[in-house]
Formats: C-alpha cells, structure tokens, sequence
C-alpha cells in the first residue's frame, strides 16, 4: 500500500502557517458512529457539560489515575454533574503495567459497585493507558456501553484517543486483547499540559513526529524550525500542531476504521517499539521513548531495503533527537528481539505488516518475516 508525500491535506497548510487559534473542531467520519474532536484552552468544566449532554447517561464512571485525578477530576466532575449526571470516580494505577487483565476485572466490579447498567457511560480522563483500559472496559461491560475520551497527554491527544482502538497487554506482547469501541467524542483541554513533565511531553512529541513522517511533510516541514516551540507549549504552534496531528489520524480511521490497510501505516515504529516495551516490563521506558527508537529502525531499514532515498533516516533522527527522544536499542540479543516481533498482533501467515518509508511524508507497509525485518547482521 504506497503512500504519496502529502501537502497538509484541505487547507492544512494555511492552518499550521497562521496565527493559531483557541478552539479548534474536526471530525472523525465513520456514518452512524461519527463523532467530533474538540480542541480548546482552560475549558475542562465546560468539557464537562458537553460530554455529559453527548453521552446522556444518568451514572457515568469517570476512569482516571492519581495525579490527574487530583489535579483535573474535581474541575471535569462539576461541568459532568451540571450535566445532570451522577459522576462515580474510579482511580486507577498509572503506568502501562496497569493495561492488564487483573486491573480490567477490578474495573468492572468498580462499574458493578457503583451501580452501572446498559444507560450508564464511561469518561476516561488522562493519557493513554487510561484510554485503552476504560475504554475497552466500557466496549465489553455489558457488551459494551458508550464512552468519551479527555486526554491529558500529548500522545494521548494526538493519537491513543483517536480511531476507537482499546485494549490490554498479556504477558506476551502488548494489546493483544481489544476492541474497536469508537468514542461518542474526544474533548481536548491543551491548558492540561502545563502540568505534564517535559520528557512526558517529548516522549508524546513522537506520535505527533510519526504523522507528519508517513503522511505529510509539509507539516513535517513545518514542525522542523518549531519543535522546540511545541514542547515548550507556545500556543501558537501547539494548537495548529495538535490540530493537524488529529486530522491526520482522522482522516486515516475514517478511510480505514480496523486497519485493513491504510490504517497500519499508523503502526510506523511500533513493531519494535512494543518488543522493547515488553523486554522491560512495561516499566522504565515511555512508549513514545520506544517508539522514536522503533521509527529510527524503521526508517533505517526502509533505506537499506531501497524503498526510501538515503537521508531519509538522518533526517527523522534529527527531529527526534532535538525533542530528547532516545534513538538506539537497548543492548538485548537478536534472539529476544525476533522472540518479542514473533507475537505481533500485526502478524499474518508468518509475516508481518512492516511499516517503510518512502520519505518524508510518505509510507507503505510490506509484508516481511521476522528474520527479515532482523537480518542476522542486526546489533542492538
């Protein structure tokens, strides 16, 4: 499936060179299960009330972790409560480790406890663990009740909220139990990063970078002179950054909802990423850490296989490199990498869907054995 180097799409060119604004709304066209992305500024009470009116529900669990609980759940819990609700908060551990079947089962009898049946909701507030769980939680909970998402990362923002995919981790690999549980929205309050640690932000950056490099380098372009900007929060990038990132994995679910095709181009560095993620145990790397060092891989395999031009690579690693993102393995043996890639969720009759590109702002999956993807000469 090739991919063309794209120009920022319907007029994203002249979002991203103008002055940025406060609010910003897309969509994510998918028929009857269509649903808004709101973007915005100092507005969680508000969010509050919006997600309260789409859901309709009269019990809501409000899914969430320590930290952003204390510091973002009383202001979202008000405008949820103004919108006639009964809000139950349920605080979860943080961190990947928590994506598992244990804490899935814990969760029901929270929603069990509290009271929910088939007219409550769920509302996931924080990043993306608390997205995938709760939202597979609410996609099986009495075969499945509606949910919104207010993400409070920025990989969370641009990407784990976006395009209903929910789901743990076994023990195995990472997300091999999900569901395609689309949102009824995705309410963005960009003021919750303020509060976010700046390796949480660069590690966020990566998915924001992997948008731009498979599907359009004008926005790669234009994040190149800006990325600094971006992670120092200036409003006048991070609002046209993030909208474009969001349209960019919108336009990518609406084509192709359950990842037939076009949607695993979305996986860019991911098949790496999830190996290294799972050899530490879910713990000491962030998953946007692992991801800029899976998309280096990529990207440097994408050159030697000849799909993509020499430069390709130095170029992405560049970027990569001024956000803070690592961008070598973990010294670990061949043999526990190809052992990790061997359960790819991605994988089909032996071979898996390998994310290349064909430079910037172009990509293609090709179908690839473990062993190929690894050649023998590969060194962490």
């Amino acid at each position: 499936m090739a991919g063309k180097k794209r120009a920022g799409g319907r007029g994203a060119t002249g979002r991203l060179v103008g002055r940025g604004r406060a609010r910003a709304r897309l969509g994510v066209a998918l028929g009857d299960r269509s649903y808004d992305i709101e973007l915005g500024h100092d507005w969680l009470e508000t969010i509050g009330r919006r997600a309260a009116k789409r859901l309709a529900a009269d019990r809501l669990a409000l899914v969430t972790v320590p930290t952003v609980a204390r510091r973002y759940a009383p202001m979202l819990t008000r405008g949820l409560e103004a919108g006639g609700a009964r809000v139950h908060r349920i605080v979860v551990p943080d961190g990947d480790a928590t994506k598992n079947l244990s804490q899935l089962a814990e969760l029901y009898d929270a929603f069990l406890r509290h009271g929910l049946d088939r007219s409550s909701a769920v509302v996931t507030l924080g990043g993306g663990v608390v997205g995938d769980l709760g939202g597979f939680a609410a996609a099986t909970f009495l075969r499945g009740i509606p949910f919104v998402q207010v993400p409070t990362t920025i990989l969370a923002m641009t990407d784990a909220s976006i395009g209903g995919k929910t789901g743990v981790n076994l023990e195995q690999g990472k997300n091999l139990v999900g569901a395609f549980h689309q949102p009824r929205g995705v309410y963005i309050d960009i003021a919750t990063l303020r509060s976010l640690p700046r390796r949480e932000r660069a590690a966020g950056t990566a998915e924001l970078i992997k948008h731009a490099a498979i599907w359009d380098e004008v926005f790669f372009t234009w994040l190149e002179p800006r990325i600094e900007a971006f992670l120092d929060l200036d409003p006048r990038v991070v609002v046209p950054a993030l909208e474009r990132s969001c349209a960019i994995k919108a336009d990518v679910v609406a084509r192709d909802e359950r990842e037939g095709g076009l949607r695993r181009l979305l996986n860019f560095g991911h098949t790496l990423a999830h190996a290294i993620e799972k050899h530490a145990g879910y713990r000491d790397i962030l998953h946007g850490e692992a991801v800029a060092i899976g998309m280096v891989f990529a990207a440097e395999r994408s050159e030697s296989l000849g799909f993509s031009p020499a430069g390709t690579a130095s170029r992405l690693i560049a970027l990569l490199e001024r956000v803070g993102l690592p961008t070598s393995f973990p010294n670990r043996p061949r043999s526990a990498y190809l052992s990790a890639i061997a359960v790819d969720k991605k994988k089909q009759g032996g071979k898996i869907h390998f994310v290349v590109l064909e430079g910037i702002g172009a990509a293609k999956t090709v179908a690839l054995a473990p062993g190929d993807i690894l050649p023998k000469s590969w060194r962490a």
